[in-house]
């Protein structure tokens, strides 16, 4: 399996074809507005707009699993980000990332890159996982991984690709 065979809502409701990012490095992350990590929102900008021109796109995928930290609707959660961050980069509809009803490109994620000791289980919000330009998944980063703390993985990654 790739990045390519998987389809999600746009926070906006539609579906999207993520084949649509291929070629692109991906930095897929599962997001919550009322969070103690929410504001790596700010650093996920900071590297789309540093990057997004040469190949390099973020996914936010809001996930109320952890806490009750994203409990508002997709239009609230979109103008949470666009208001407090700027957030310019796509962003999907509310998805559960852990359990039977986890989403399927999660599923894929977890079992490409399991966490620490195996575990595939996402621990908390923010856990990202970095996806080549072929569609595979590089690496996955912890939630207290700063979007700053993985920039040179990024930058590597583009120059590589």
């Amino acid at each position: 399996m790739k990045l390519e065979d998987f389809t999600a809502k746009s926070i906006q409701g539609q579906d999207v074809a993520l084949a649509q990012y291929q070629g692109k490095l991906a930095l897929i992350v599962n997001v919550a507005s009322k969070c103690g990590f929410t504001g790596q929102y700010a650093g996920l900008q900071e590297l789309y707009r540093e990057f997004h021109t040469q190949g390099f796109v973020v996914l936010g995928f809001p996930c109320d699993q952890f806490g009750n930290q994203e409990p508002d609707d997709d239009a609230s959660i979109m103008t949470f980000c666009q208001t407090a961050y700027g957030i310019e980069f796509p962003m999907f509809s509310k998805i559960e990332v852990n359990g039977e009803h986890a989403h399927p490109l999660y599923q894929w994620l977890k079992s490409s890159k399991p966490g620490l000791l195996g575990t595939e289980a996402i621990k908390w919000n923010f856990t990202k996982f970095l996806i080549d330009q072929e569609g595979h998944v590089m690496k996955r980063y912890a939630p207290n991984d700063t979007p700053a703390s993985i920039r040179e993985d990024i930058a590597r990654a583009l120059k590589a690709g």
